[in-house]
């Protein structure tokens, strides 16, 4: 079983479909590897072209090279102050050949480059721009990254 740390490096987006009427849209990503969700900061006044520039670590604990679900899900968001944020789109990245590498060679990588922002509908709304690492980790290198706590049996 692969253990590990996935990085996860938000660069920026182009392009994006604005949500809002009046004034720029102030974007945000929610980053989910399988149940685990992260939320970036809001660019604020940035409207279709947003930069974050922000990393992201995910704990991945790997059953197999046949697990299909090893997905990043990025879906980009609009904060609005008074009513419910707007959904921009998203896009998704798989990540199991990336993992399957790392688990081969202790890490892999793959360096920022574009992916297409979709609406539900998978129509193309924009890009947004993204690198992910995986690194292997031993079970204590873990606990110390995400300051974890480990079980001590006596046998």
């Amino acid at each position: 079983m692969a253990r590990g740390i996935l990085e996860v490096q938000l660069i920026d987006a182009k392009g994006l479909q604005d949500t809002d009427a009046l004034g720029d849209m102030d974007p945000y990503v929610l980053i989910q590897y399988r149940n685990q969700e992260q939320k970036s900061s809001v660019a604020r006044g940035q409207g279709r072209s947003p930069s974050w520039n922000e990393s992201f670590k995910f704990q991945v604990h790997n059953a197999g090279a046949a697990d299909h679900h090893q997905k990043l899900i990025l879906r980009i968001m609009d904060e609005d102050t008074f009513t419910t944020d707007d959904f921009v789109g998203q896009a998704m990245i798989n990540v199991a050949d990336l993992i399957s590498l790392g688990v081969e060679k202790g890490s892999s990588e793959l360096h920022p480059c574009k992916y297409s922002v979709v609406l539900a509908e998978r129509t193309y709304c924009g890009e947004i721009r993204v690198g992910v690492k995986f690194t292997m980790k031993m079970e204590e290198e873990m606990a110390e990254e995400f300051g974890g706590w480990k079980d001590s049996f006596a046998e």
